[in-house]
């Protein structure tokens, strides 16, 4: 099917829609054809715009060939090279539209960070990276709350675990989960040898009970005693709880809470996330197989970004982008980054689009 069969397809279903929906009703018929009706209507402004653009072209086109007063024609020709430089973004601003949508990008998000390799330079790293994440929440007006959190005893964070709510949270987020490496001199290093370590991040769109149905003879649920750093009991109850899902082996655990009720809760909210991730990440391998050029898969295997600390630069080895303002980026100025991810993939997608 052309683009232009899709733009009169898109435009008569949301005419057609317009018809029905002006018969008024209550049924689940009706609200699901408002929420069509509603998406589709951004969709046919553009398309709108593209086809008022290009029958001024035509219009344009016809006076300057035609037009006996000179300045009339100069005038058109003025219009028309204006015009038509325009129409290459019209054109992209509809095909933007017309990818297909990640149902996960309007969704909250659980971010997970553990430390890698690198041992306790790299548990400091962790926490940079936390701290990194909650400023940038914080300048997006985002909620940071933490679910699951492993300290070290030196200040760092061998795993933590945080819900982050908001508005386009994991559709700003998604690209982040993959390996982080660091190169810097720790502080514990005193002949000043440059160290390099890494920390694993995950982004998994927070599911709902409707996305992931969890039947309690799935479940495995073991209390235990919650631990500190370095050992220490956080208290002397058997409060903290492990999830463990029988049929897909998925865990998740916490023992941040006082109250094993609370601790169940949470834990429960990680492991629908997780397992809504692992169908949501199976889904999207399959539709991408056959198309080179991904941002990234998301695997959290994968390195996906330096931080190198002696020369100031964050590179994100998917793109091949690198910035010279590191410090500003760990402050939580991520938007450069994110941006530019956001646009590499949404080029790669265009290619789908006819």
């Amino acid at each position: 099917m052309s683009l232009n069969e899709k733009l009169d397809r898109i435009a008569r279903r949301h005419e057609e829609l317009g018809v029905l929906l002006s018969a008024g009703g209550g049924s689940d018929d009706f609200v699901r054809m408002s929420r069509e009706y509603a998406e589709l209507g951004p969709i046919v402004e553009a398309i709108d715009a593209l086809r008022a653009a290009r029958g001024e072209v035509e219009d344009l086109t016809q006076l300057a060939a035609s037009a006996d007063d000179p300045d009339m024609r100069a005038l058109a020709e003025e219009e028309l090279h204006a015009l038509r430089a325009r129409l290459p973004d019209l054109e992209h601003a509809v095909k933007l539209l017309l990818l297909p949508k990640d149902a996960a990008d309007a969704k909250n998000a659980i971010l997970e960070i553990r430390a890698g390799t690198g041992g306790d330079e790299a548990a400091l790293f962790a926490a940079d990276l936390l701290r990194m994440y909650q400023r940038y929440a914080d300048g997006r007006k985002w909620t940071f709350d933490v679910l699951e959190h492993g300290e070290t005893g030196i200040g760092g964070i061998k795993e933590v675990a945080v819900e982050i709510a908001g508005r386009d949270v994991f559709a700003r987020l998604k690209f982040e989960s993959g390996v982080h490496r660091v190169q810097r001199i720790p502080t514990t290093e005193s002949g000043g040898r440059i160290h390099t370590s890494a920390a694993t991040v995950a982004v998994l769109p927070e599911a709902e009970e409707v996305d992931v149905a969890l039947e309690d003879k799935d479940l495995r649920i073991d209390p235990y005693r919650s631990q500190g750093a370095g050992g220490q009991h956080v208290n002397t109850t058997d409060s903290a709880v492990r999830v463990t899902h029988l049929p897909t082996g998925i865990v998740a655990a916490c023992q941040d809470e006082k109250s094993q009720h609370k601790n169940k809760a949470k834990a429960m909210k990680m492991l629908r996330a997780r397992i809504y991730e692992e169908e949501r990440r199976r889904l999207i391998d399959e539709r991408a197989a056959a198309r080179k050029g991904q941002v990234g898969s998301g695997d959290r295997s994968e390195r996906i970004r330096t931080y190198n600390f002696p020369q100031g630069r964050v590179t994100d080895h998917r793109i091949n982008l690198t910035l010279h303002k590191l410090d500003r980026v760990m402050e939580g100025e991520l938007d450069d980054l994110i941006d530019a991810l956001v646009a590499e993939d949404q080029a790669a997608r265009l290619a789908d689009v006819a």
